[in-house]
């Protein structure tokens, strides 16, 4: 039997109003893969902090090989032996792959060209495919994460924590870093792998804990899981893993994109004459690694971004490039950042309510704010969209990612929107608060509303979308209906591979 590598007894970490983590335990093996499983807010974050030394436990003990230990900072634990996989990989760009390994390894000064033996060798005991002189601004989000990892390897890490690794993944760089890990495994690495897609737990990981409020709720071998019972632990409730999407009742043509153009921020083609058409009811999924154009194709149908060549219609009239006309128009956007452009934060979440209508009756009276009329109209809307928060007057900040949401979807839907620009709707939301926002979404549509679907989640846009079309370097492929191509025929499209002929035909 494989001994115990990290144990975690009766940890609590409290915060004003907050029990965060209550009186948990955890205990990983020695070459296993442990799956940490919870809601958004359960929990996950505040353990991780703790292990990897960023805040102290209130109570508690953590043993390593059975030893007692307080874990002091991010430097304490990787002498410790546990290394942290971020879910953004934190490199310098500029630099190649071997000058960011070498930062921090030496206590002044590491030469960059003595790390590349150690690079190579690492690389061929654990599959990772990695060029050692390549410039990090130049690789992909798959190459980047197998940078973090060699990195927690160099520092001789045991424990690996990774978080949300898939999050910003093509299906076949996620089958990539499965098969690391895996070899990992074999070589006697233990790793915590915190993931919200039930799916790939299911296919990695020997045993799975679920954290609910502060607590483990479940702890079982991922042998006796299933989908429903870890969404139920998770949530506190059963959850529907069916297609999601009913038989659509399309109307005519609401949107018209043809040859659209437009550059980057950086001055590049961003766009290269990209034509497709929305109609009522639908909801057209685009996939697309990051950086292949999604954010320039939302910011230009949002009037964020001019267009340089083109045309844009909106039920047969020519789009405009104001924002706020766009929103009287019934054009809806759901940002891809929540935090910095979806919401002002230390705004009450009855202002955020606000945000789109403030100016006008019954919010204002002539130059002035209704506060009574904010606080009946944010009443109604939270009970509509079951934001959960103490009241209206809360700081939007202090609620989890998926409150935070909807409250962007309760402001943004609240006028008639007929055009709804989703990007990244649920990017690291639970499975509860996903179900809620595609439900949302899903009823706009049978009222007659289009969505057009950005997403990197390929289970997300086969459950929500009608259509998928695939954005590669500026270019889009299809639109395809979504049951003519499999999973990996889309991971393939998001590469910019071809399909074979015959297969996946345009809708």
């Amino acid at each position: 039997m494989a001994s115990t590598i990290l144990q975690l007894s009766g940890i609590t970490k409290r915060f004003p109003g907050v029990v965060a983590n209550d009186r948990v335990d955890l205990e990983l093996k020695e070459g296993e893969v442990l799956a940490l499983l919870g809601e958004n807010g359960a929990g996950k974050s505040t353990l991780v902090s703790i292990l990897y030394g960023l805040y102290r436990p209130d109570e508690g003990e953590i043993r390593i090989e059975g030893q007692p230990v307080h874990i002091a900072s991010p430097a304490h634990a990787l002498r410790l032996g546990i290394g942290l996989v971020p879910q953004h990989p934190l490199l310098v760009g500029r630099h190649t792959v071997a000058e960011n390994l070498a930062l921090g390894v030496g206590r002044f000064w590491f030469p960059a060209q003595r790390m590349v033996p150690l690079i190579e060798q690492l690389a061929r005991s654990y599959g990772l495919e990695v060029d050692p002189h390549a410039r990090v601004h130049q690789l992909s989000p798959g190459e980047k994460q197998r940078i973090e990892i060699l990195r927690a390897l160099l520092r001789g890490a045991r424990v690996l924590i990774l978080d949300e690794p898939t999050s910003v993944l093509t299906p076949l760089e996620a089958e990539a870093l499965f098969r690391v890990m895996r070899e990992l495994r074999s070589a006697g690495k233990s790793l915590i792998f915190i993931s919200h897609k039930l799916d790939e737990v299911l296919a990695i990981a020997d045993r799975v804990s679920v954290l609910r409020r502060g607590k483990v709720v479940g702890e079982l071998p991922v042998a006796e899981a299933t989908k429903p019972r870890l969404a139920e632990l998770m949530v506190g409730r059963s959850v529907s893993f069916e297609r999601k999407r009913a038989e659509p009742r399309l109307g005519p043509v609401l949107l018209e994109v043809r040859g659209l153009q437009a550059r980057s921020s950086r001055g590049l083609p961003a766009l290269r004459g990209v034509s497709f058409s929305l109609r009522q009811g639908e909801v057209l999924g685009v996939a697309g690694v990051a950086g292949n154009g999604q954010s320039e194709l939302v910011e230009v149908l949002s009037g964020l971004r001019r267009a340089e060549a083109g045309t844009l219609t909106l039920e047969g009239r020519p789009l405009v490039t104001d924002p706020a006309r766009l929103f009287e128009m019934g054009v809806a956007h759901i940002p891809e950042d929540r935090i910095r452009m979806g919401t002002v934060p230390p705004m009450p979440v009855s202002e955020n309510l606000a945000l789109r209508e403030y100016r006008k009756p019954p919010l204002a009276r002539g130059f002035f704010r209704d506060l009574a009329a904010y606080e009946e109209r944010a009443k109604a809307q939270v009970r509509q969209y079951a934001i959960a928060t103490p009241s209206p007057s809360t700081p939007t900040r202090l609620l989890s990612g998926g409150n935070i949401q909807k409250v962007i979807l309760a402001r943004e839907l609240a006028g008639s929107a007929r055009l709804i620009l989703a990007v990244h709707p649920t990017y690291g939301l639970d499975v509860g608060a996903t179900e809620q926002v595609h439900q949302i979404l899903l009823e706009k549509t049978y009222q007659g509303a289009g969505v057009l679907l950005v997403s990197e989640d390929l289970d997300e846009i086969l459950a929500l979308a009608d259509r998928v079309a695939v954005l590669y370097q500026g270019r889009l492929q299809g639109p395809f209906e979504v049951g003519s191509l499999t999973r990996e025929q889309i991971g393939l499209l998001m590469t910019g591979s071809s399909l074979p002929s015959g297969q996946g035909g345009a809708a």
